[in-house]
């Protein structure tokens, strides 16, 4: 029986353009599930004012509910003690919309004073707004500051060799696997495609009907596996091309070979992946041993950790590389989050000292160790307060050769919508690789 398409994701409501101050001491309102506007929160300077003039920074972020909302609290409240002429007024709206606002108002007067940003093309195209400051002389003058940052996550927000952020957090998305099962099955990590799907095959012959799982229903799940898959295939000077709005085509015949691979790996997911989300199948069946592989991100360590039965072992490998591919195989998918300042504030070195001790060891350590993000400050984290995974992944992470933006941020937001939607289609047996192609391309052809 076929099913049914997975419906598409509404747009959430554009937000509304002013940064108003949050609330006082108390605890914060967690933002709805529904994807309502978080309630904001403006901490309070300290009663010691001090002999200096009086700075009050607009800080905007994505994170709204806990344990990050909590954390940047707390940090903030901290910063202010130690800085009693300076107030810093918090604003936090969920992933979405904080997409749409962000977007809007970056352009205008009423850009923030320091906000986050994704890298890759999200962050050109805060940087074309021309209110995104640089940050070069920032990193030169305080190399021992600069100089623990990692500079992968650096690179992601450089662009013809100016810097425009400093990277908070890094991340990166690798298969995880069962190694009990893989033990007790003589089973090797795959490099290559082949031998990926021949582990696949065994695994299913050992009686795993479900041997490698994903949440079809949520489409930036998707969109994570064909940025890494045209990563893995596409010649890189046609990927940088095609990514572009203005030069995309998307006709090379390897994005259709992309989505026949995907169409392979989907096979092995069971009809039920396209009905649940990517939480479910990390608890309902990696998590339980129902489904030995899924595709995660480092991020997500801390919460299968929280769904782990006793003696419950993983392991990592990177994306296996296609035997006909042109990318660089050692590349990992994932990308780092960072801090921007506007070229509209009125205290820009205020800007700078906020954003350099938020980004550092005292912030590194609050993120990997009460929200389980990987810090992107070398020796924020260690053996004493770590996951082992924690610290096992930030060594994958620096021995990538490079890190491949999320699909999502890597190209017009026209583009990837199809892409995704159609390969959702392509998993319920609605759509072909042709077909999903046809309508890229078609969709690419709208922005020239």
């Amino acid at each position: 029986m076929k099913l049914r398409k997975v419906a598409a994701l509404v747009m959430a409501a554009i937000m509304s353009m002013s940064l108003m101050a949050c609330g006082s001491d108390t605890a914060e309102t967690k933002a709805s599930e529904a994807g309502n506007e978080g309630t904001q929160t403006e901490a309070s300077a300290a009663d010691a004012a001090g002999d200096g003039e009086q700075v009050v920074i607009n800080f905007f972020h994505r994170w709204p509910n806990d344990p990050k909302n909590s954390m940047f609290q707390s940090l903030i409240e901290q910063y202010m003690e130690e800085n009693p002429n300076v107030t810093i007024n918090m604003d936090c709206i969920l992933n979405d919309q904080y997409k749409e606002k962000i977007r809007m108002i970056v352009g205008t007067d009423e850009v923030p004073d320091v906000f986050s940003s994704w890298s890759g093309t999200f962050a050109q195209e805060m940087i074309a707004t021309g209110n995104v400051a640089v940050l070069n002389d920032m990193y030169e003058s305080d190399t021992e500051w600069s100089g623990a940052i990692a500079q992968a996550s650096v690179d992601g927000f450089t662009f013809d060799g100016e810097i425009y952020a400093a990277p908070w957090s890094q991340d990166g998305k690798v298969f995880f696997y069962n190694k009990t099962i893989f033990e007790e099955n003589n089973l090797e990590v795959p490099t290559t495609w082949t031998e990926f799907i021949n582990v696949l095959d065994a695994l299913q012959a050992a009686g795993y009907e479900t041997p490698i799982v994903e949440g079809l229903a949520d489409n930036w799940a998707i969109l994570h596996y064909l940025g890494t898959m045209n990563q893995r295939m596409i010649d890189p000077d046609v990927l940088a091309a095609d990514y572009e709005a203005s030069t995309g085509e998307f006709t090379d015949p390897a994005y259709v070979t992309v989505l026949e691979k995907w169409q392979q790996l989907t096979s092995y997911m069971g009809e039920t992946c396209v009905a649940i989300d990517h939480e479910t199948a990390r608890n309902t069946y990696f998590a339980t041993g129902e489904a030995p592989i899924m595709y995660l991100q480092f991020a997500e360590i801390t919460l299968l950790e929280q769904s782990l039965p006793d003696g419950f072992e993983y392991g990592f490998f990177n994306f296996p590389a296609f035997e006909e591919g042109k990318g660089d195989p050692n590349a990992l998918t994932g990308a780092p989050e960072g801090f921007m300042i506007s070229t509209k504030t009125k205290y820009p070195e205020e800007c700078r000292k906020f954003l350099k001790w938020l980004v550092s060891k005292t912030g590194g350590e609050a993120l990997t160790t009460q929200c389980g993000d990987i810090s992107s400050v070398a020796g924020a984290v260690d053996e004493t307060n770590a996951l082992p995974a924690q610290l096992e992944a930030m060594e994958i992470i620096s021995n990538a050769s490079k890190l491949t933006p999320w699909f999502d941020n890597a190209c017009n937001a026209t583009v990837y919508t199809v892409y995704g939607q159609g390969a959702q289609a392509i998993a319920t047996g609605d759509e072909t690789p042709e077909s999903v192609m046809q309508q890229v391309q078609e969709a690419a052809a709208s922005l020239h």
